[in-house]
């Protein structure tokens, strides 16, 4: 899938609206679905997450979304609670200290981000879009907005919890600015191309790749 010369030709259409609203009633459903499937294996991490160490359950994080609103992403707690850092700026590294050993087998698999279908259900993500960044993310020794000038333009849809770049192993360390910078190219060729379709083939790869896998950090 290629990425437009127009970052922006996202032109209204009646099929367009259409589909996104076709997209919003898959993610009520899947993401109802998904909890419910789930819930023992949600319970189980819950367990794990307060057993191993003092704190929340859950965590939530100030992330942008849809035209740059803010909202709170929910995420299993992976790092000890006195280590984390609520703003997202400074990024997990390899075998990072603050990361607790269940945290570890959490962030491997992705589970860490499930807590996130109820921000599906909220209306402030989609199961499938650019990945929420937190207000200022870094990339490279740099913003992402000086890095990619073009950035803003992954605004224009919800983020999802997972995305084209994901999929594609674009995911973890962004201290590479080439790899960074394909991440966002990637967020926007998937805008561009967006299909119920390509969100199916996005979802299986994830399961794949991530959940199934262990691609995760």
């Amino acid at each position: 899938m290629k990425l437009l010369q127009e970052p922006l030709s996202l032109a209204r259409s009646a099929t367009r609206d259409a589909q996104m609203t076709a997209k919003r009633v898959f993610d009520v459903i899947f993401s109802v679905l998904a909890l419910l499937f789930l819930l023992p294996l949600l319970i189980i991490v819950a367990i794990a997450v307060r057993m191993e160490s003092k704190g929340p359950v859950l965590f939530r994080q100030t992330r942008e979304g849809l035209n740059g609103s803010t909202f709170g992403v929910f995420k299993f707690r992976s790092m000890r609670r006195e280590q984390g850092d609520a703003t997202g700026v400074a990024h997990t590294v390899r075998n990072d200290e603050r990361v607790t050993r269940v945290g570890t087998f959490l962030r491997r698999t992705s589970i860490d981000e499930l807590p996130q279908l109820l921000n599906v259900l909220r209306g402030e993500m989609s199961i499938v879009g650019p990945r929420p960044h937190v207000p200022g993310m870094r990339a490279g020794n740099h913003t992402y907005r000086v890095l990619v000038p073009y950035y803003d333009h992954r605004l224009a849809m919800l983020p999802g919890i997972t995305g084209w770049a994901q999929a594609n192993g674009l995911r973890g360390d962004a201290t590479d600015a080439a790899l960074a910078h394909a991440r966002i190219d990637h967020d926007l060729a998937y805008i561009q191309n967006f299909s119920l379709w390509l969100d199916l083939r996005i979802i299986l790869r994830t399961i794949r790749h991530e959940f199934l896998g262990g691609t995760g950090n």
